[in-house]
């Protein structure tokens, strides 16, 4: 493992070289609302945030909030979100969270992590992710591409997700972890990928520790 000398110096490359290719990093979901951002990223599981977008609009159109989305019958849910990997069981996780929104929580998304966990479907990536996005929590939502650029940059050597966040939040500095998540995820999706990164073009080449970059 890298000292901690050296991760400081990596953080704070990233901050200043992703900061100047991201000068305003945000999600890429399109949403109006902590209700549509959460709805959003349950069923971006498993699927891309240019899908989801397709599907929200009409989605978000019929049903804005929680009170009138828990109104809808199944099969108009699933009729609506049907392109979408997993359709079936997303618009029934859809369901069950806009009517426990709308019984319990009068229609307003939870600014809790225990609450938001308690949902239907909400995992704490999910939860993280709005959290950090919606209430502009210092959280760190982990998904492929942050475990996978975090890793090969030598940030954290881990295995598993929540090792990652684990490892990610003692080293960020508080202030900067928001856009932290977003510079990583936004690299990953776009230079850092799994299968064909971009090594040539990758700002953070030279502080890169994977072994396999080209």
């Amino acid at each position: 493992m890298p000292s901690r000398t050296i991760v400081r110096e990596k953080i704070s490359f990233i901050r200043e070289a992703l900061g100047a290719l991201y000068p305003e990093p945000k999600s890429e979901l399109v949403y109006g609302s902590p209700f549509q951002l959460l709805i959003a990223t349950i069923l971006a599981a498993q699927a891309t945030d240019k899908q989801v977008n397709k599907i929200t609009v009409e989605l978000f159109r019929v049903a804005p909030d929680a009170r009138s989305m828990s109104l809808l019958d199944p099969d108009t849910v699933k009729s609506l979100v049907r392109s979408i990997n997993y359709f079936n069981n997303k618009a029934k996780n859809i369901l069950a969270v806009s009517k426990k929104l709308a019984e319990e929580y009068n229609g307003e998304v939870p600014e809790s992590r225990a609450a938001l966990e308690s949902l239907p479907g909400v995992g704490r990536k999910t939860a993280n992710v709005v959290l950090s996005n919606a209430f502009r929590h210092p959280v760190m939502p982990v998904d492929t591409h942050v475990h996978r650029v975090s890793n090969r940059i030598g940030l954290v050597k881990t295995s598993k997700p929540e090792e990652t966040e684990t490892g990610l939040i003692a080293i960020i500095p508080e202030e900067w972890v928001i856009d932290f998540h977003h510079y990583l995820l936004l690299h990953g999706r776009y230079t850092c990928k799994a299968k064909k990164p971009e090594c040539p073009r990758c700002t953070l080449r030279d502080i890169c520790d994977w072994p396999d970059k080209s």
